[in-house]
């Protein structure tokens, strides 16, 4: 497979990101950049966006940046920071960052910001495995 074949072939096969609007903007190896629109069912009895659906946008985008190379890869660990609240009808981008990769591990940064504004920070590690 060509950079980036796995993760697009990954993406088209997934479910729950493809339910909830994910899409894929940009991908190259080591990057990647998607969006979500927040819908009402996103939101938290704080009427402001779950935390849970923020982390899942991040975690796709680092699939998809930790796939978008010749080799499959999992998440090993991932964290998340949240920065600023997000609200229904607020569309958030994620932007996936390669900072490292040797021998089966990779770390990646995921940045996701609402109308230019940073609301979150994600860090994920990943490990690749055999396809």
């Amino acid at each position: 497979m060509t950079d980036s074949a796995i993760a697009r072939a990954l993406f088209e096969v997934d479910a729950a990101s493809r339910k909830l609007g994910i899409e894929l903007i940009e991908l190259s190896p080591g990057h990647a950049r998607m969006s979500m629109v927040v819908t009402e069912d996103m939101v938290n009895g704080y009427a402001i966006t779950h935390g849970g659906y923020v982390f899942l946008l991040a975690d796709t985008t680092f699939a998809m940046a930790c796939n978008s190379h010749e080799d499959s890869a999992v998440a090993a660990r991932c964290d998340i920071r949240y920065l600023r609240p997000t609200k229904t009808g607020d569309v958030l981008i994620a932007d996936a960052v390669e900072r490292a990769r040797f021998g089966r591990n990779g770390i990646y940064d995921v940045s996701i910001t609402c109308r230019g504004e940073q609301i979150a920070e994600f860090r994920g590690d990943s490990r690749t495995i055999a396809r």
